[in-house]
């Protein structure tokens, strides 16, 4: 048997493995199917008031026809354009203010206590602020979702970088590293795992600053949709508006773990 053959022990577990995922995967589809079936059945059997709730069917005919016009792409572009600055703006930003702060001492605890509370202030607070001083358009919005995962990003990877293994620090200090080679061979990729769990979370805190922010000042966008939905009363508009989003945000999440899985292949790190 040649070096490169899995031995049989491993094929099996493999196909364990396959099998668990498979079973897992069925599961989910079949719980989906059922709540979807359940939903659209206490709809035709009055269990439920379908003008409020709306049911599958409508929802489907609602997609359908704002598909016909192309009205569902260009409010789901545009939303998914904001998103996207946002999150990429959010995480950039974050990551490089927290590697000043952890570089300088000094200013990470003069701005501790301003970070504190601006974690903890509510981003809704925010937003007739932004509109005011960027005005009523996409830069109010995408500033809106900055604010958001901005200080998120920067206190998850400031924890990371004052957490790494202070003895591997001292070692290169002693060697005779300087402070900008301990964070380029040390820090950053001692918190390639800290960053991959920030870019997960920052696609859920993305969505929600974009949706606020359109909630507040929009002429399109998915928010934009449920907003115009809700003051018309056409609660199939609505859900279905709902549904798009949360479709759109499952598939940015998975390219973020496919991005995740291929930087840990090529850069070597073990989850």
């Amino acid at each position: 048997m040649s070096d490169s053959t899995p031995s049989p022990r491993r094929v099996a577990y493999l196909r364990e493995k396959r099998r668990e995922r498979n079973a897992v995967r069925a599961v989910q589809l079949a719980l989906l199917a059922v709540l979807l079936a359940m939903w659209e059945l206490s709809a035709r059997l009055g269990w439920i008031d379908a003008f409020v709730v709306s049911s599958p069917a409508r929802v489907i005919a609602t997609l359908a026809g704002l598909t016909r016009s192309g009205e569902l792409w260009v409010h789901l572009g545009v939303s998914c354009l904001e998103t996207a600055a946002g999150f990429l703006l959010g995480t950039l930003c974050g990551t490089l203010i927290a590697v000043v702060l952890w570089w300088s001492t000094f200013l990470s605890r003069v701005l501790d206590p301003y970070l504190v509370v601006l974690n903890a202030l509510p981003k809704t607070a925010l937003g007739p602020i932004f509109i005011v001083w960027i005005g009523a358009g996409t830069a109010s919005i995408v500033a809106m979702t900055l604010a958001i995962s901005l200080i998120v990003t920067i206190l998850n990877m400031l924890v990371g970088f004052v957490s790494t293994d202070e003895q591997k620090v001292r070692l290169l200090r002693s060697m005779g590293a300087s402070r900008g080679q301990i964070l380029c061979k040390l820090v950053l990729p001692a918190n390639l795992p800290a960053l991959f769990n920030t870019l997960r979370v920052n696609v859920g805190l993305s969505w929600v600053g974009v949706i606020m922010g359109e909630f507040l000042v929009s002429k399109a966008g998915l928010g934009y949709l449920i907003v115009y939905g809700s003051q018309v009363f056409n609660m199939d508009l609505v859900m279905a508006s709902v549904l798009v989003l949360a479709a759109a945000a499952v598939v940015m999440y998975q390219l973020v773990l496919r991005l995740e899985k291929y930087l840990k292949k090529r850069l070597g790190v073990i989850a």
